[in-house]
């Protein structure tokens, strides 16, 4: 009477040949216990069944899908399913994923730039940073800067800005991602835009002057430093007339003027301009000498 096949064993080679992997990996496999041998022969080789046939069919499928043995062992001994092993292993391959993106992106950047050994550097720890640990820098500057004041809400969106870095960032981003940490990490920088947010914390910002003032500083104060109007001058008033309500009590524009100084920083103007480019848009053109031009005259024309 012939041998079916759920009673025929096999040895190592033939269930090699059967599944179509080297008979080195089903002699891995079965020392590592996840497809045990179900018996031995008169001369002490493995033999195996029909359910090891199933079950190293499985333990391939699973393992060309990247999972190691230990969750192929939960699979098996049915302490996970399938499924949730599958859900595990995904997220981890997107995780993977990100990191490859981001290493990619430095690498481009580094090529593309052609930058200096320090840039390699700083480029090779960005890309080996974890999203924890990138977002760990940005957490860990923003609560230094607001310590007992408290985040506004327009703070908080911010802040997300700088923590998120896309999977597959520009060379633009990963420069500005690179700058960025950089920047915040500098404790002068930290007292400089901890100062602001004390500022900025009350209720110094008249309502009079407030709203337009940035654009307005831009466009009327911007064309006055192109045409090289003194603020010191007769002319400088008008313009800042054109500003800035002259109406506007003393008090309020000394605190004004204090507040803009704070404000004409080239450092604090960076860290604007790269958020800027974290948030996918372009950096915008510089403001500082415009600023400047206000806060002189100001103080000029009191």
């Amino acid at each position: 009477m012939p041998v079916g096949d759920d009673e025929r064993l096999y040895t190592v080679g033939e269930l090699a040949r059967r599944v179509g992997v080297p008979a080195r990996t089903v002699r891995f496999w079965s020392d590592a216990g996840v497809v045990p041998p179900s018996g031995r022969s008169a001369g002490g080789y493995r033999l195996y069944d029909s359910q090891a046939v199933a079950r190293c069919d499985l333990v391939r499928t699973l393992r060309d899908l990247g999972l190691g043995l230990d969750a192929v062992r939960d699979v098996l001994a049915r302490r996970a399913t399938v499924a949730e092993v599958a859900e595990a292993h995904v997220e981890a391959l997107d995780a993977e994923i990100r990191a490859l993106r981001l290493r990619r992106a430095v690498l481009s950047t580094v090529a593309a730039r052609g930058g200096t050994e320090k840039e390699m550097v700083l480029m090779n720890e960005l890309a080996r940073l974890s999203v924890r640990e990138r977002r760990q820098i940005i957490d860990d500057f923003v609560a230094r800067v607001t310590e007992g004041v408290g985040l506004s809400p327009d703070a908080i969106v911010i802040a997300d800005w700088m923590r998120e870095m896309p999977d597959d960032p520009s060379p633009e981003r990963v420069d500005a991602w690179i700058e960025l940490a950089g920047l915040v990490a500098d404790e002068d920088f930290q007292r400089k835009v901890r100062q602001l947010v004390v500022t900025g914390s009350g209720d110094g910002w008249a309502p009079e002057w407030r709203p337009g003032l940035y654009p307005a500083v831009v466009t009327l104060a911007g064309r006055a430093v192109a045409d090289g109007i003194a603020p010191e001058s007769l002319q400088g008033k008008t313009v800042l007339d054109e500003i800035v309500s002259p109406s506007l009590p003393p008090s309020e524009r000394a605190e004004l003027r204090e507040r803009l100084e704070l404000l004409a920083d080239a450092r604090v103007e960076r860290y604007w301009q790269l958020l800027e480019i974290l948030n996918g848009g372009t950096s915008s053109p510089t403001a500082i000498p415009a600023f400047h031009w206000l806060t002189t005259a100001l103080r000029a024309h009191g």
